[in-house]
């Protein structure tokens, strides 16, 4: 980062005309108004030969024409939900946040919840298991139902590299780049 060789890529182009803007200024409020201000010559307060020839758009106007008239069904009445249901799934929502909040902030861990750094150590430690047993150890350990981690482990693993998978390329330019394939591991079980 930061060489030499990255920074010849960025060279930007050299302007040759000032650009349109340069030399302007917002007037200032004690400023005296311009004599005439340019006027834009499209905007007019009636509608003159070039507004129709710009509001002459074919392809909008056959997108238009091929959706047909706009249908409105002035019968519908406003679906609402139900104050009581609305109030319940609200109360639900603050009693959850409330809980995770305190799980947050306890010290003492909660059965069956891990943070994602303890689950993932978790699941590096269930690959070498030999045992049931081992993962029922495992399990307990960490606070967890073994049949909530078989259940998990079943959908979910951390990374593992395959050995013998690196493959190294090397571009033009120099820059080398690594490859290596992962693989999902379970672990060796002799009962």
């Amino acid at each position: 980062m930061g060489g030499v060789a990255s920074k010849a890529g960025r060279k930007l182009p050299k302007r040759t005309e000032a650009p349109s803007w340069a030399g302007v200024r917002t007037p200032h409020p004690s400023d005296p108004p311009p004599e005439n201000p340019p006027r834009d010559r499209r905007a007019s307060e009636r509608r003159t030969q070039e507004i129709e020839r710009d509001a002459h758009d074919p392809h909008f106007l056959a997108n238009l024409n091929r959706l047909g008239p706009v249908r409105v069904d002035h019968h519908m009445e406003r679906i609402r939900p139900s104050t009581a249901a609305a109030a319940k799934d609200i109360s639900q929502l603050f009693k959850s946040r409330l809980e995770s909040e305190h799980e947050a902030s306890s010290t003492s861990p909660v059965h069956n919840r891990l943070h994602a750094v303890a689950l993932s150590y978790l699941l590096d430690e269930r690959k070498s298991a030999c045992s049931t047993q081992d993962i029922e150890r495992l399990a307990k350990r960490y606070d967890i139902d073994a049949s909530k981690l078989e259940n998990l482990a079943r959908y979910v693993s951390t990374p593992s590299v395959q050995r013998g998978s690196e493959k190294r390329t090397v571009e033009k330019d120099g820059q080398e780049d690594v490859t290596i394939q992962a693989v999902w591991i379970d672990p060796q079980l002799q009962e």
